[in-house]
């Protein structure tokens, strides 16, 4: 079963060489109590830890079941001495923070035994043994003698053929040396044991074979074995595993041994996570505050689709227009210089696209508004008596709505103060602001002046005359001047008399009201009775001035499509198209304008560019100014906050190197176990998952409890309430980069720890 030939081991130190082993060759059978004799320095232990795979050899061949071993991998020697081989030391050698029943387990656990099945054979074990009542002790609450029986007991656990014992009495007193020897002798009727000692009467009076060594040479063998001898028996060898699971339990019934050291590890590397937590939930709920600002402020602002907007795209550029790289140049050469601001998108809003904005889903609008070219001509008598002109950008429309509810942009965001909603086309209300305050520009206009404070009724049923085109201008063709007359044009029958109904004002709390301006707001309908009065004196108007040359006061002849052409001219000037040139929508909420936009997205597809009708989402706009101003303030912080994470990390590699130092014994007794290089590094990178996790937790946790004084001072100084408000996604996040960074930080010290030479390993204190 198992055959050395010829093996040769040295040592070396320097330039010193020691011989430790010089051409063994010694066969073994598979049943038989084989005592190696010899003083220190011969030689025996090396022997033993050659045949047990813990040191390799020089030269020569160890040979099991006649396989050489020659070839063997480090894979094949964990295998071989987990399946072949039970380990007996003089020192126990047992893992101090795992109980009793798990040491006796261990190698049964790296075989991938089943949990119940190991359990149940390492119990039998121990009641074989005499200790099964201490199965859940630590190995240190044991006395010698017991710690040796735990070792027997796990070197029989995985039925191993070879159990190899060095000096298994050497810290014990004879009456406990008697026990274990009685017990070893047991254990060799149908095992091969092979002990070192260096007492001949305890191998003489034990073992059925003696072998001794000198100065690294076999000098005796009391039972050699014949060439008729053979061995029937093969061993099979199978590979060893151990899941992550067990490498985490054995990190953690470590690390539960010097648990001060790992919270205070715990809590130095979790400063980083405690600061990056901190600042998310800062950004997080002051990015909740503004977008419930926005929400309230924005949720109505209007889509604004103009005829003309900005196109700030360098692909708009002219390809053919050279770029200069330089300020100034030596060539004497004049280039065109082009201008982001100047790159507009021309907007042909016409009646198709109206009626394409009219068939959306109503449910999304709140309100609608139409701005159309043409100018307002408003007359007022003022506290004189005398006729004058308001400026029309004091007036503007109200928002109309497309769902059946009457004015409900207003409704919902306005409250009447004084009077009632304007009602017929004819009507219009006074919109102030929330201190009761009006625009100066619009009490200059109603004949008011800065120093006046002006009585709600004095405005109450005020009228306004506004003047068609044809009776407030004059002039031909291309060139139309207000009349200097003001007194015929109020008093002209076809003037449309608007009267101020009520007074309003935003709601409170309503950022939308609050912030909307003050001014005179009319109902869309006036402006259509105002284009189509303009639009029947405007005919007439059109037809006589078609042919006439303004320059020479003569008529002209023309064609009928250039008469026609002409007539559409004058027409548009005077605003008698039935098209708007300005449109806004007003959304009912942020859900809806998303669908509103996809909505008017739509209509573009498979247009040309210029055909494209371009809008501008104001609420979107500042929504994403703002969010990146917040974003990049976040980024910024996190930064610095993360060069704490790196030094961190730095500092459990320290930290994991320092516990592979002491946990060096350890490592050696898992490889004499048949524990992989991998199962090793995992063991280790288990500890370091595990004090990355604690990290990660603990580094939300307070950060959690210090949202509490942070939100108590915050809403003192900005009255927001709880402003610091981490969310779970974010948590979780961090948590996952706390373990990738200790498991970064622990991958050099594991590496380390799996390289660890198994005999120095175990020699270690």
């Amino acid at each position: 079963m198992l055959k050395l030939k010829n093996i040769k081991k040295s040592y070396k130190t320097g330039t010193f060489v020691q011989n430790a082993l010089k051409g063994i060759n010694l066969c073994f059978r598979e049943n038989e109590f084989v005592a190696i004799l010899g003083p220190s320095g011969s030689g025996k232990t090396t022997l033993l830890n050659i045949i047990g795979g813990l040191d390799r050899y020089d030269s020569g061949d160890l040979i099991i079941n006649d396989k050489s071993t020659k070839e063997f991998k480090n894979k094949d020697w964990d295998a071989y001495r987990n399946n072949c081989i039970g380990f007996i030391f003089q020192s126990y050698n047992l893992i101090s923070h795992i109980t009793v029943l798990e040491n006796v387990e261990m190698g049964m656990t790296l075989s991938g035994i089943k949990s119940k099945e190991r359990k149940n054979k390492a119990l039998e074990l121990l009641d074989k043994v005499g200790l099964k009542e201490h199965a859940h002790k630590k190995p240190n609450q044991l006395s010698g003698g017991q710690m040796q029986r735990v070792a027997i007991a796990r070197a029989l656990a995985n039925d191993p053929e070879i159990i190899l014992a060095d000096e298994p009495t050497g810290a014990l007193d004879s009456k406990t040396s008697v026990q274990i020897m009685n017990l070893i002798k047991e254990i060799a009727k149908d095992k091969l044991v092979i002990m070192v000692t260096h007492n001949p009467e305890l191998a003489k009076e034990y073992a059925s074979r003696v072998v001794q060594f000198k100065d690294g040479e076999l000098i005796d063998d009391s039972n050699p074995i014949r060439d008729t001898e053979s061995d029937e028996k093969k061993v099979i060898i199978k590979k060893t595993k151990m899941n992550f699971f067990t490498a985490l339990k054995l990190s953690f019934n470590n690390i539960k041994t010097k648990i001060g050291r790992t919270f205070l590890t715990a809590f130095a590397s979790s400063i980083g996570i405690i600061g990056i937590a901190l600042i998310l939930s800062l950004s997080n709920g002051f990015q909740i505050q503004i977008d419930k600002f926005q929400k309230d402020t924005l949720s109505q602002m209007p889509i604004a689709i103009m005829p003309e907007v900005s196109v700030l795209d360098e692909q708009e550029i002219d390809k053919d227009i050279p770029k200069i790289e330089n300020s100034y140049s030596d060539e004497k050469n004049v280039y065109p210089l082009i201008s982001f601001g100047n790159l507009t998108h021309k907007n042909n809003i016409n009646m198709d696209y109206v009626e394409y904005i009219e068939k959306v889903n109503p449910e999304l609008i709140g309100g609608l508004s139409y701005v159309r070219s043409t100018a307002l001509n408003i007359l007022y008598k003022n506290k004189d008596n005398e006729i004058a002109k308001v400026d029309s950008s004091v007036l503007f429309p109200l928002p109309e709505s497309i769902d059946g509810r009457e004015d409900a942009v207003m409704v919902d965001n306005f409250d009447v103060i004084y009077g009632s909603m304007s009602k017929e086309y004819n009507e219009a209300v006074l919109l102030i602001d929330k201190d009761n305050s009006l625009n100066l520009d619009t009490l200059e206009s109603l004949g008011y002046t800065k120093n006046d404070k002006v009585p709600f009724d004095q405005f109450l049923n005020k009228e306004l005359k506004i003047v068609l085109n044809d009776d407030y201008y004059t002039g031909f063709g291309n060139l139309f001047i207000p009349k200097t007359d003001l007194e015929s044009a109020y008093n002209s029958e076809n003037t449309i008399t608007l009267k101020i109904t009520g007074i309003v004002r935003g709601k409170e709390g309503n950022k939308f009201g609050e912030f909307s301006g003050t001014g005179i707001c009319y109902k869309e309908a006036l402006m259509d009775e105002i284009m189509e009065k303009n639009e029947k004196s405007a005919i007439v108007n059109a037809q006589k001035q078609a042919n006439y040359n303004v320059l020479t006061g003569e008529t002209i002849d023309g064609t009928e499509k250039e008469v026609k052409q002409k007539q559409n001219n004058i027409l548009g000037y005077l605003g008698a198209k039935s098209a708007p040139s300005y449109i806004q929508i007003y959304p009912k909420d942020f859900n809806s304008k998303d669908e509103l936009v996809e909505y008017l997205d739509k209509y573009n597809e498979n247009l040309s560019e210029e055909d494209k009708i371009i809008y501008t989402d104001y609420a979107e706009t500042i929504s994403t100014l703002s969010g990146g101003i917040m974003s990049g303030i976040t980024i910024v912080l996190i930064a610095f906050s993360a060069i704490s994470l790196i030094v961190s990390s730095i500092m459990i590699g320290i930290i994991i190197y320092i516990s592979v130092l002491e946990r060096t014994r350890e490592i050696g007794i898992l490889k004499a176990l048949g524990a992989r290089n991998r199962d090793i590094t995992r063991v280790f990178n288990a500890e370091t998952f595990i004090i990355g996790m604690s990290s990660g937790l603990l580094g939300i946790i307070i950060a959690e409890l210090l949202c509490i004084p942070a939100n108590i001072i915050l809403e003192k100084l900005t009255e927001l309430k709880n402003v610091a408000m981490l969310n779970p996604v974010h948590a979780i996040i961090l948590v996952c980069i706390s373990v990738i960074l200790t498991l970064i930080g622990g991958f050099i010290p594991a590496k380390i720890a799996s390289k660890k030479d198994p005999v120095d390993a175990l020699r270690t204190e």
